[in-house]
């Protein structure tokens, strides 16, 4: 990759961009939808995150059971195309129950609370999470689960028992602020590959994903479009302004030009395009790049990715 020379121009290559939309759309009906991914190219959530709520001024409620909880997906992304949702039905000695629904992580400790009135018994109550904290901040990565409890005894979750042999119960997911951006088998470039590899001129300002052309690329962090077009030594690329971040993130070498365009907004986890070996790229792979606020060549540093790859690679 050269490190200068990138130019904006008035239009973005529009060849094979229906045919890639295609072919990611039938790609996130499969492995993207069942790890919190698009469902197709667009960025627009399937519903918001649900609203908190407030407590009950006289919280009341009856013995509380459990009858059946289904949490998904299993796997989640900040930012990300499928918000954790939890579908929950209650058995109660009272019509009318005052309950909390808990986002609890793996110590133990509330993350965020939703509170409800006056829920009935046998019918299904819904809440969905958008990752944020009560502190409005984004959650850490990590295991976390629904925890539903009247309340009148907010730290004490009801007894659990299935209405059928068949029904599920399940609480838990895992949540995460990034999605690792190659969706298929890969290997991490080694010495040319690497950042601060010599170049002619200049040094290597990301690092090399090798993989097979035609494999499909995702948003390791949604946010906005800020580049989509071509470029003699990146070939298709794209840069997208991370959310909540501050830093962008650039892919080069895509075999076609994106299907998102400038300006759009894309989610984490989010098909952006496929394995190519586009511009100056010798082999099929992605170079993936990271650069520091205030952004990609406007006044930011780019900076070794491959330790973030590796730690989201462990877990995608």
């Amino acid at each position: 990759m050269q490190s200068k020379g990138f130019v904006r121009p008035a239009w973005v290559g529009q060849i094979g961009i229906a045919a890639i939309a295609v072919l990611l759309a039938c790609l996130c009906g499969t492995a993207f939808g069942a790890s919190g991914g698009a469902g197709t190219p667009s960025a627009t959530p399937s519903a918001k995150g649900s609203p908190t709520g407030a407590p009950a001024a006289a919280p009341s409620a009856g013995a509380i059971t459990l009858l059946a909880a289904t949490t998904t997906p299993r796997k989640s992304f900040y930012f990300g195309f499928r918000y954790p949702r939890l579908g929950f039905t209650i058995e109660s000695t009272q019509p009318e129950n005052d309950l909390r629904v808990d986002v609890v992580n793996a110590a133990g400790e509330v993350v965020k609370t939703f509170y409800r009135e006056d829920v009935a018994p046998n019918v299904e109550t819904k809440v969905r999470w958008d990752g944020t904290g009560n502190d409005g901040r984004p959650a850490r990565n990590g295991r976390y689960s629904f925890r539903v409890s009247p309340q009148t005894t907010a730290a004490t979750a009801p007894a659990a028992r299935k209405a059928t042999s068949s029904t599920t119960l399940s609480l838990g997911f895992a949540f995460y602020g990034y999605a690792f951006p190659v969706a298929g088998p890969h290997e991490f470039g080694m010495s040319a590959g690497r950042f601060g590899a010599a170049r002619s001129g200049h040094t290597h300002q990301g690092q090399d994903v090798m993989a097979a052309c035609g494999l499909p690329l995702v948003a390791a962090r949604g946010g906005r479009v800020q580049m989509s077009t071509w470029d003699d030594a990146a070939g298709n690329y794209l840069v997208i302004d991370g959310k909540g971040t501050g830093n962008d993130f650039m892919y080069a070498h895509l075999a076609e030009p994106s299907p998102l365009a400038e300006g759009d907004t894309v989610r984490t986890g989010q098909p952006i395009g496929i394995v190519g070996d586009t511009g100056d790229a010798q082999g099929c792979h992605l170079h993936f790049e990271i650069w520091s606020a205030p952004g990609w060549y406007e006044g930011g540093s780019p900076f070794d990715p491959l330790p973030l790859l590796q730690k989201w690679d462990a877990y995608s």
